[in-house]
């Protein structure tokens, strides 16, 4: 099976404008995304956008820059366009804001898809405190025994869990990382599918599949990552790249 990555960028983040052209220290938050997505086992890395600020930017460190509709409700089918015209069978969406996801982890996810029933799979690590429990950016997923999904949320107590205490909830839960992979035909399927109720609520395309029935396959990491949504991630991002000189 090809196995390629597609890093969904857009320049309108709500939380923090034009993040994915910041620098981390010398680099573009994107290419580092770009570079850390490269060390996987895939054939090749590709950048969707809408923005032509984004491709020439992008353009001093690759060519694999697919220019996409400004319509696009969510990454995930900014990715379905623009995979349409290359050559694949597994489609992993990174997230732009994700530069130091592990690179055991992305290939773990795409050895799930060895297994025929498997059409969409996703990450997840061990929710620890309370800080990223009550943190509405780290969305908290919960999986059952055969560890599918069965919920996805920013808000736990959303769905009348008030009665369990925080320490409950921490076992409960994982935070969810952002990245996706998908059987080709699944995520063109995906793009057929109409925004649903609780995506919009919760503003996580992931609910789509799990409203319209699908399943997602989680695997579990053994490492955290920092996404980056608010300026404290940015700062916790260059802390991090720092110790790593």
């Amino acid at each position: 099976m090809k196995k390629i990555i597609i890093i969904p960028a857009r320049l309108s983040s709500t939380r923090l404008e034009n993040k994915v052209l910041m620098d981390l220290n010398g680099k573009t938050l994107i290419q580092r995304v770009f570079e850390n997505a490269k060390k996987s086992k895939v054939s090749d890395v590709f950048i969707a956008t809408d923005s032509l600020k984004i491709k020439e930017i992008c353009k001093s460190f690759t060519k694999n820059i697919i220019i996409t509709s400004i319509n696009h409700k969510t990454g995930t089918d900014r990715i379905a366009e623009a995979s349409k015209n290359i050559d694949s069978d597994i489609v992993l969406n990174i997230q732009s804001d994700e530069p130091f996801i592990n690179v055991e982890t992305i290939n773990k996810m795409i050895d799930l898809f060895e297994d025929p029933n498997v059409y969409m799979t996703s990450s997840m690590y061990k929710l620890s405190n309370k800080k990223e429990l009550d943190d509405p950016n780290q969305v908290k997923v919960a999986v059952d025994s055969d560890n599918y999904a069965i919920l996805f949320t920013r808000f736990p107590d959303t769905f009348n869990l008030s009665k369990m205490t925080k320490k409950q909830k921490i076992n409960q839960y994982y935070v969810h990382q952002g990245i996706y992979g998908f059987k080709k035909e699944f995520l063109e399927k995906y793009s057929t599918l109409n925004q649903s109720y609780l995506e919009r609520f919760e503003k996580l395309e992931q609910l789509r599949v799990l409203e319209n029935g699908y399943k997602i396959k989680m695997i579990e990491s053994k490492y955290k990552s920092i996404g980056i949504d608010t300026l404290d991630d940015y700062n916790e991002a260059i802390k991090f790249l720092n110790l790593k000189l």
